[in-house]
């Protein structure tokens, strides 16, 4: 049983996480209004991509001394636990120089474990029926590995730590992402990433594995639509499960800084929620 001091010291740190995450919102909101008013952005710039556009991310980073403030919502019907709700999946991604970017993101959950569909999920919760609410805290980088040259592909790799802030989560969690794919013909891109883990549940550590495909389809300057295949799947957790999505998605460019988009997916694995729905904005400046 933990003694009321360290139950005192867990919550100081949670709530001073809390504060340093709601801090570095405001100051990512108020500073795009700013930008768009009294500082525009170079011409020419590459075309934004998002990593809250899918479960595949991008694989690119931000342009040095850009930001980009990434959001979401996802409703998540599971099968067997109770609905959830996550918000706002914030994500603030920074270009510190050509290859590498910085990150640092917070979200809140409320409902039944067992299903992650979005990057700024950390955990599959608890499979027991009951509903929790939790948050956590994201931070890390995201670099650059390779450009496409004939077969080689454009890759970048994101390493992350997912710390709590408040619920029944016991510690941080590290996560690794690899992403690689190919500009095809029509400005179409196929895309493949592998996520990588380290889960902690009831004092019981194991391996979630999160591989997924994407076909990125340019339909016009404004419009874009995509067809996702992702799914995670546990190992060495006390029930291991496989859960697999088929998602479509499209997002809309207001204008080359700032889009809004659309996901869907459904569950193709008996483990998988019966569906998910996602929508949410890029914002660069």
């Amino acid at each position: 049983m933990c003694s009321s001091s360290q139950q005192t010291s867990d919550a100081k740190r949670r709530g001073l996480a809390v504060v340093l995450a709601a801090a570095l919102l405001v100051c990512a909101i108020v500073r795009p209004v700013r930008a768009q008013l009294f500082e525009p952005l170079p011409p020419n710039l590459p075309e934004m991509a998002t990593d809250r556009d899918a479960f595949t991310p991008a694989t690119t980073s931000v342009v040095p001394g850009l930001s980009i403030l990434e959001a979401s919502y996802s409703y998540i019907d599971n099968r067997e636990q109770p609905d959830v709700n996550s918000f706002p999946e914030a994500l603030l991604r920074y270009g510190l120089s050509e290859r590498v970017e910085l990150r640092i993101g917070w979200n809140y959950e409320a409902g039944g474990g067992g299903n992650v569909v979005t990057a700024n999920e950390s955990s599959e919760g608890l499979l027991d029926g009951s509903i929790s609410y939790e948050s956590h805290a994201m931070y890390g980088v995201k670099v650059d590995l390779t450009e496409q040259s004939g077969w080689m592909p454009r890759s970048a790799a994101i390493l992350e730590g997912f710390t709590p802030t408040s619920g029944p989560e016991p510690a941080s969690q590290p996560v690794c992402t690899v992403v690689a794919g190919w500009e095809l013909p029509k400005q179409w891109r196929f895309d493949y990433a592998l996520r990588y883990a380290m889960g902690n549940e009831r004092k019981d550590a194991y391996n979630r594995w999160g591989p997924s495909a994407i076909l990125r389809m340019h339909l016009s300057d404004e419009w874009h639509a995509h067809l996702e295949w992702f799914g995670v799947f546990s190992e060495g957790f006390f029930e291991d499960t496989s859960r697999a999505f088929i998602s479509p998605g499209v997002h809309y460019n207001f204008s080359p800084n700032f889009e809004v988009g659309l996901r869907m997916g459904w569950g193709v694995s008996p483990d998988a929620a019966n569906y998910f729905v996602n929508w949410g904005f890029g914002w660069r400046y």
